[in-house]
Order: C-alpha cells, then structure tokens, then sequence
C-alpha cells in the first residue's frame, strides 16, 4: 500500500507540474502564493498549506484528486522547484520521516538557497576569469603597446540567480525528479565560456618622461587597447545554454518572479498590475525635513513611466535607477532624471530583464558619478542613523512587506529628532511623506542582497 501511495503521488505530481505548464496564467505570478503566504504567519513560508497537507499526509492524494486540485495548483506550480530549493516533496532531510516538510523549514529553505547562490557565484566568478584569459590572448596578437579592462563587474559579479534556477527547471520540464544543485553547476559551467563577453577599441595616447640626467623630455605615442567586457545575461543562457522554447521561457519568468515573492529576496522588483498606475508629474519637487535637500523623482511620474528600461518599461523596473536618479541629481547637483539613469543602466548591464535590476546598479552608479559608496548590513542601525544625520544618503533593497510584495530599491534620505526615518520612495510620494521606525526598514530590507547591500551609504 505504502509503495502504491508513493507511485500514485509521483503520478499525480506529475500531473500537476504539467498542469502548471499549461495553465500557468491561473497562478502566473506571485500574488496566488503570497496570498496563500499571508494565512501561514505562524508556520514558516507556507505554513498553513504545507502544516494541512502533512497533518493530512496520508489523504493527501485523495485531497487532492477529489477537490482541491485548483485550490492547491499554486503550490504545485511552487513545487516545481523541488529538487533545487524545497529538497523534493519529503521531510527537510532529516533520518526522522517525522518530521515537518521543508516547506515548513525556514532555515533548510535558506541553507538551499545559499548553497545555489554561493556555486553560481563561483561560477560567475570562472566566467571572469575566463575572459581575461581570452582578453589576455586577444592582446597578444593585437599589437598593441599597452592595453586597459573596463570591467564593472570586477566588484561583484551580476546575476540573478532565481532566474538561473527558473531556466534550468524549465529546461527539465516534468522531469522534476532529476533536478540537483550538481546538474545545475554542470550545465553552467560547461557555458562558462559564454557568460561575459568583450569588446575592443583601438586608442592612441601620447605619453611623456623626463632623462633625469639631461633635463630632455621625451613625448611617446603609443597604441592603447581599451577592453570592455560584458555581462551576456541570463536570457544568452535561456537561448544558448538551456535552448528554451518561447514557451519554457515565459513558464521560467513566472517560476523566478514567484520564487522571488516566495523569498522574499528582493531580486525581483516590479510593480503588480494593480500598482502600475502612472500619476501625476513631481517635477520641481524636493524633500527639505531632512539634513540635505533632497531631489525627488517617482517611477510612475507620467513623465517617466512608460518610457524604456531596457526591453521593460520605467514604471513598472526601474525603482533602481529612479532611486540614483534621486541619489545623483541631490548629491552632485546635476540633474540626472530616471531616463537618463536608466539608459545608463541598460547600456552598463545592470538591467535585467523582467526583473528590474541587478543590485550592482547600486555602487556601478555612485562610482560613475564619482560618489563615494560603501555597503551596509542590517546588523549596523548606528551606522545607517549617523551617515543620515551626517547628511549623507542611503539606499535600501526592500523585501515584501510596507514597501512592496516583492522587492524594491529606494532613498533614506534623513533621520528625524525622534529617530524616525524619512525616505524618498520611487513608487510612492505618499510614502515618503510619513516618518518610519527603523526596525521596519532593518527588519524588511533584503536577506539575500547582494554587492555589499541591503544598505548603500553614499556621499
């Protein structure tokens, strides 16, 4: 009996992920999981539907044949992911059969979750050095006298990594059984080759010394190699690596935006259908409550929200951009509005498709316009109130909570007498008129931020 109950799960599993497929638009985005989140306050990730269907583990099949199929899709579409993120449809991994499912398991779920990231990293980290390597070799043979690397990702490399584990898991279809962290590393490292890119140009620069014995002065022209190397991004990988259908590429975009909203990580920030709604223009409007004037833009200004962030729109991804559009127009007094930033942003690969923008935007911006930026953690509140009240400016990478559903970039832009935190938030020009306790903004920002976040100082 045991042995037929497993087979009938394995069949109806199965059945389910490939339902997901198909109907996927019945739970395409977060907003199903996140709705099923809120009930589960007290019980983990997806504690009130992942506690009913252990406490009912036995009947389970039969609930799920008989009347909850639609009720549960979203959870099935979520378990899709199996292998990778929720160890299989078991227990966290413990010898004890006993004991609650991963889906009840914070810490196992976040375990898993480093250890993706953490390989991707390694491997992101092999691409760079492979295309020095090649970059290296491309100089030889050039002829050239000296050469340069623009390389922005020397810091910290790009990458969202929900959209990586949402290709690879797409790629594999119904075949959910086979997915591992190990399958996963190999199929990105044999395309390691392909991951960054370089371009090169040809400079000419004349250069001077000085004989320390005559007094003569020398002037050189010698022939300079400038470098730029580039990120090819995970939709390169969806083309060339997992070779999705369209089909599997739109499935892989709803599997990274629900997996971020299950997280909770920040890596996917976009507004929902019901946020995205263009408002009035701010122009000329600054915050002055604080210690520096600040410059303030809103994403969804009509001015600014349906123009282009990449192949997406301002509006509905670019909290990132708006928000250093804030941070640069107050902090050099140059006016750089969320267009520009944004170009800039797609043309230095900090974009990403579908997913707002890589958290290296962050730095990659403060150090374009000569700002000085350093990385903060949520464990450091004093530093975050004295950069503040030093008139210097904070950006913040938020999880879901007060500030979004999903993730979200925006300003700290100064500390009142009373310890609340006043913010220029992207999305919400109501928002950045109220003051916020800090334990909020520690407590929501992003748990898995990369590039030295979830806190930038800058200034």
């Amino acid at each position: 009996m045991a042995d037929e109950n497993r087979n009938s799960a394995s069949e109806v599993l199965e059945k389910g992920a490939n339902a997901a497929q198909t109907i996927r638009g019945a739970a395409k985005t977060g907003k199903a999981i996140a709705g099923i989140a809120k009930g589960a306050a007290a019980g983990g990730p997806y504690g009130a539907v992942a506690g009913a269907l252990w406490s009912n583990r036995k009947t389970v099949i039969k609930i799920v044949l008989a009347a909850a199929f639609l009720l549960l899709l979203p959870v099935l579409f979520i378990l899709m992911l199996p292998g990778l993120i929720f160890g299989g449809f078991g227990s966290d991994g413990s010898a004890d059969p006993s004991q609650p499912p991963i889906l009840n398991n914070d810490a196992a779920i976040t375990e898993n979750v480093n250890t993706i990231s953490f390989a991707i990293n390694g491997i992101l980290g092999e691409g760079l050095d492979d295309v020095l390597a090649r970059i290296n070799a491309d100089f030889s043979a050039s002829g050239g006298d000296q050469k340069e690397v623009v390389n922005p990702y020397a810091s910290s490399p790009v990458y969202n990594a929900n959209l990586f584990i949402a290709q690879y898991c797409a790629a594999k279809g119904r075949d959910y059984q086979s997915l591992t962290v190990s399958d996963m590393e190999q199929i990105l490292r044999s395309g390691k080759q392909h991951l960054y890119s370089f371009t090169r140009a040809e400079e000419e620069r004349k250069s001077s010394s000085v004989d320390p014995d005559t007094g003569e002065k020398t002037t050189t022209t010698e022939l300079w190699m400038i470098y730029t190397i580039v990120y090819n991004g995970e939709a390169y990988f969806a083309d060339n690596i997992f070779h999705l259908s369209d089909e599997q590429k739109a499935l892989s975009n709803d599997y990274a935006h629900n997996l971020s909203v299950f997280l909770g990580d920040g890596l996917f920030q976009g507004l929902d259908d019901d946020e995205y709604i263009p408002g009035p223009s701010y122009e000329g409007v600054t915050f002055a409550d604080g210690s520096t004037p600040v410059v303030y833009f809103n994403q969804l200004d009509e001015r600014f929200a349906d123009k282009p962030y990449g192949t997406d729109n301002i509006g509905g991804y670019a909290c990132g951009p708006t928000s250093m559009a804030i941070v640069v127009s107050t902090l050099t007094g140059k006016t750089v509005d969320p267009i520009q930033m944004a170009e800039w942003a797609y043309k230095n690969g900090y974009w990403c498709k579908n997913s707002g923008s890589y958290h290296s935007l962050i730095p990659g911006a403060a150090k374009a316009w000569h700002l000085s930026v350093e990385g903060c953690t949520a464990s450091e509140p004093q530093r975050i109130v004295d950069a503040l009240s030093s008139g210097k400016l904070v950006v913040a990478i938020m999880s879901k909570g007060h500030f979004t559903s999903s993730g979200h970039f925006m300003v700290l832009r100064g500390v009142t007498s009373g310890g609340k935190i006043l913010i220029a938030d992207p999305a919400s020009y109501t928002r950045s008129q109220k003051e916020w306790d800090l334990s909020i903004i520690l407590d929501e920002a992003s748990k898995r931020a990369g590039a030295g976040g979830p806190f930038w100082i800058i200034g």
